[in-house]
């Protein structure tokens, strides 16, 4: 890995439009390339800008890009400070102090940072047991890794530590850095996925080659309300995944629990996790299938007439930029009928959305319209957001909501 950069040429600064100004003093973590008026220089990855105002006072600090649109993201705001080894250091601690009391022994899968809103833009680090999984979205990190890597090892016990980099950094990780994706930056390679405790169940983690970081920590509160919801139903898990949701169902007393997927990757890591918990009764009982089937396909087309007590929606994010949310609160919306359509009267309904670009009210507002038109009576029991490891700290970065509805009996 190279050093952090060294400009010959004095620090980096930026002069900034007006409405950008705005957003910056309201907490907002990124500087777009279009919202830059003047730059004393060209800038270098990863390298420290100085963000001022129309009269030259200063805004804030951050990593710098010259090959991202999201040319800045913010460190720190409100005065010019020093980003040396002690200050990296406290805030990784911030992060870690924020977590602490959240978990117990039964719970060893959790994150540490999140982001943005942790300080740490463009930076995920998760837990799975013993082993560590940093996240990187921005190749700005790469100078900067030889400085953070000792300060995670040091304050966050573990025996390995595994790279996974987004697609779009990767070329530039790959040239720069000479870094690769599911890379170990510390201690052995893992001979098997490893296994994380989650609630008192047992789950490995693909961290080489799962998506994410290798298991969707983030619908664990999400998980333990339909373990809570599926004593004596039969369960439909669509998008199933690895399985969290069923094995949630079936420790809470679901007869049965179907899930439907259309990666055989997928539900071969669902068959495992179930193997992992086999001596709990409740899991050994329960009934269990697996579709390997395309999910609005299913719903509508297939499957003959089977019905449901209840029916958990997780698909994966379906507007991944803003002009694709009209396609996705349609497609939301045919997800919701099909599932209904296999709901039993007095049936629950648990519908989720990971997309970003589709707010929490249109999100709901799209479940709660489609539920209506089918005539049925329907209560709306609750509706959740992000789990406290993973806090919103501004809009763009509250992409998880679900929703709870009882149809009538």
């Amino acid at each position: 890995m190279k050093a952090s950069p060294r400009p010959a040429s004095g620090l980096l600064r930026l002069r900034i439009k007006p409405t950008a100004e705005t957003q910056l003093r309201r907490g907002h973590p990124w500087l777009f390339a279009a919202s830059i008026r003047e730059q004393n220089r060209d800038g270098d990855l990863g390298e420290l800008a100085a963000i001022y105002d129309r009269r030259d006072r200063f805004l804030a600090l951050g990593l710098f890009d010259p090959e991202s649109e999201l040319r800045v993201r913010v460190l720190a705001r409100g005065s010019p400070i020093p980003i040396t080894q002690s200050w990296w250091r406290e805030r990784l601690q911030e992060a870690l102090r924020r977590r602490e009391g959240l978990f117990d022994a039964a719970t060893t899968g959790f994150r540490c940072i999140h982001g943005e809103s942790d300080g740490w833009p463009g930076l995920v680090l998760d837990r799975y047991g013993q082993t560590l999984v940093l996240k990187l979205y921005t190749a700005a990190w790469g100078p900067r890794l030889s400085d953070i890597l000792p300060l995670i090892l040091e304050a966050v016990p573990s025996s390995r530590l595994v790279l996974r980099l987004s697609r779009n950094s990767l070329p530039t990780f790959r040239t720069a850095f000479k870094l690769e994706d599911a890379q170990v930056l510390s201690g052995d390679p893992p001979a098997q996925p490893p296994i994380f405790l989650e609630s008192g169940l047992r789950f490995e983690a693909d961290v080489l080659r799962g998506q994410k970081t290798g298991f969707f920590l983030d619908q664990r509160e999400n998980r333990r309300r339909v373990e809570e919801l599926s004593a004596g139903r039969d369960v439909l898990n669509v998008f199933s995944y690895t399985g969290g949701f069923s094995l949630y169902a079936a420790r809470g007393g679901a007869s049965s629990v179907m899930e439907l997927d259309i990666s055989e990757h997928a539900l071969a890591g669902a068959r495992r996790n179930f193997e992992l918990n086999g001596a709990l009764r409740p899991i050994a009982d329960c009934q269990r299938s697996q579709i390997r089937a395309d999910a609005f396909e299913w719903l509508h087309d297939a499957g003959g007439g089977r019905q449901f007590g209840l029916i958990v929606v997780d698909p994966p994010s379906l507007a991944k930029r803003a002009s694709e949310k009209p396609s996705a609160l349609a497609a939301y919306a045919r997800l919701v009928d099909g599932a209904l359509r296999r709901l039993r009267p007095g049936g629950y309904l648990v519908a989720a959305s990971c997309s970003a670009h589709v707010s929490r009210g249109e999100f709901f507002e799209t479940v709660q319209r489609v539920a209506g038109r089918g005539g049925a009576p329907f209560q709306m029991l609750q509706t959740t957001g992000h789990p406290p490891d993973h806090p919103a700290g501004f809009v763009e970065a509250e992409y998880l909501k679900c929703i709870y509805l009882r149809m009538a009996s």
